[in-house]
């Protein structure tokens, strides 16, 4: 991709990179800036252009890709309960699904960011990534209608959609109701670490069950970290209960 300097921003779009993003969404843009702003990052917008970046158009664009994830769920499981269909709904929003998608599409080429932040690998940063690939679902909203939005969602939701035909299950939830049932404390859950550098972090959690040997697990956000710390107590609790029942 092309770069340019204006504002101290490095790595930045111009209009035939524009072009190309417009092409792998598959919409041409009446008002071009407003994908231009869905790729701007905070840094690299000027002081003049204090609405200049994607956080404004994030916000926005979370929603809209709530609403046809909903729609899209609503369609395809016309029998699942509420519950099971609120499960596939957190994971499809989530920022794993939307940084994902980001990839597919390579935003991270797009992306306008000041020096530093592309010196320091922001650029490959999963949770920015999944930021603007809201806000590009959000330009795609107002640029287009609904339908737009909603070609570019079903487009690559699908095949994320495809790959977990069961609800996703949340350990976290999960071990809650397991503590429950049981009469204890609900669970406890204490960062016991975090390693590398601020864009790029892994935590570890580890969980606490009243009566139970503690567990640990590492992702590269707390509530990744959580749930496999919680899957991983949960496995050692269904163990021991077979091997009790064998």
């Amino acid at each position: 991709m092309s770069s340019n300097s204006q504002g101290g921003a490095g790595a930045m779009s111009d209009d035939g990179d524009l072009v190309l993003l417009s092409d792998r969404l598959e919409h041409r843009f009446d008002d071009v800036d407003l994908l231009k702003r869905a790729v701007t990052h905070r840094s690299a917008a000027s002081h003049q252009e204090r609405k200049g970046h994607y956080e404004r158009l994030e916000f926005l664009g979370d929603r809209v890709l709530g609403l046809i994830i909903a729609e899209l769920l609503f369609e395809r499981f016309p029998s699942e309960a509420e519950g099971k269909l609120a499960r596939r709904h957190a994971a499809l929003v989530s920022g794993e699904a939307l940084s994902e998608v980001a990839d597919e599409i390579g935003l991270g080429a797009f992306l306008r960011l000041a020096k530093g932040e592309e010196e320091a690998g922001e650029r490959e940063n999963p949770a920015l990534l999944a930021n603007a690939c809201e806000a590009v679902i959000a330009a795609l909203y107002l640029d287009g209608g609904l339908p737009a939005a909603e070609r570019f969602v079903r487009g690559h939701w699908m095949a994320l959609l495809r790959r977990a035909p069961l609800p996703p299950r949340d350990s976290k939830t999960a071990l809650q109701e397991w503590a429950q049932g049981q009469g204890l404390p609900l669970p406890r859950y204490l960062e016991t670490a975090r390693e590398g550098p601020p864009h790029d972090l892994t935590f570890t959690i580890t969980v606490e069950v009243e009566g139970e040997a503690s567990e640990t697990g590492e992702g590269r956000s707390k509530r990744k970290a959580e749930q496999d710390a919680a899957g991983r107590l949960l496995a050692r609790i269904e163990a021991e209960q077979q091997e009790r029942q064998a």
